[in-house]
């Protein structure tokens, strides 16, 4: 570790923002009411009637809306890829003395028992799917999962095929005495390889100490065109609202290109 005051270097360390549940909850935590209430929004008005109130999420992270979906007396069940947030979910599920479960699983090939009512997964997450036959299987696990009628929210950023620049996305965040800063760095998509390059950037002031971490990955491209062909070929899955990262169930938009931030809202049909 180094202190803040040596020096100008920026030292990074080797850890995956993905392994620092804490910090990375900090930084997208800010939102999580607003997302739930839109989820609770959304399924009022998408999803045809039912009596159960159980929901899914796919690549739960550090449960934060399994926490705030389980508070407002939801049945939740999550699941993560990474252990470190698996175990993290579930202890924040414990301290805040809420019920729900939390497994480790893949998101293209996940079983769920039984079958819920709705199911989310925001943040650009879906992108992590970097292939085709994944994405669809994707959607088909959630179909399976979802009752008739059932809504699946999606969240993601559509790709900018046109651009020539680097994109930005900062956060500033303090939480239990700790300072984290984030930068997410988005290069031009690549739309014959369908790959952009992503990194997050982090430095986490505690304890008079710095830490600098830096985690690079691939997201898997879309623009308007491909995911509407990518739903075609998921007919269990109706698209019946778009909605963008503001979160506002009566501003509806339409599904173009235009709109980079897209929520889609797709329901389980009969």
């Amino acid at each position: 570790m180094t202190s803040p005051t040596q020096g100008k270097a920026r030292r990074y360390e080797d850890f995956d923002w993905y392994e620092a549940p804490r910090y990375y909850d900090a930084i997208y935590d800010v939102d999580t009411d607003l997302e739930a209430t839109f989820l609770e929004a959304a399924y009022k008005r998408h999803a045809t009637p039912g009596r159960g109130r159980r929901v899914l999420e796919p690549a739960c992270g550090s449960g934060r809306l399994l926490a705030a979906m389980a508070g407002r007396g939801w049945r939740v069940r999550g699941f993560d890829l990474g252990g470190a947030m698996v175990r993290y979910s579930r202890e924040r599920l414990r301290s805040e003395g809420l019920a729900g479960t939390v497994v480790q699983d893949d998101m293209a090939t996940f079983k769920v028992p039984g079958t819920f009512d709705l199911a989310h997964c925001l943040v650009s997450t879906f992108k992590y799917l970097l292939s085709e036959r994944d994405a669809r299987g994707h959607l088909r696990a959630v179909a399976q999962a979802l009752r008739p009628g059932g809504v699946y929210v999606l969240g993601f950023h559509l790709s900018r095929y046109g651009a020539s620049r680097k994109a930005h996305e900062r956060w500033r965040v303090e939480r239990g005495g700790a300072q984290v800063d984030c930068t997410v760095t988005t290069w031009p998509p690549d739309r014959t390889r369908r790959r952009e390059r992503v990194e997050a950037r982090m430095r986490v002031v505690e304890d008079g100490e710095e830490r600098r971490s830096r985690t690079s990955w691939e997201f898997r491209t879309y623009d308007a065109a491909e995911v509407l062909r990518m739903l075609r070929a998921v007919p269990e899955l109706e698209h019946v609202g778009t909605y963008d990262f503001h979160y506002e169930i009566d501003e509806p938009q339409s599904f173009s290109d235009r709109q980079f931030d897209t929520i889609l809202v797709l329901k389980r049909r009969a």
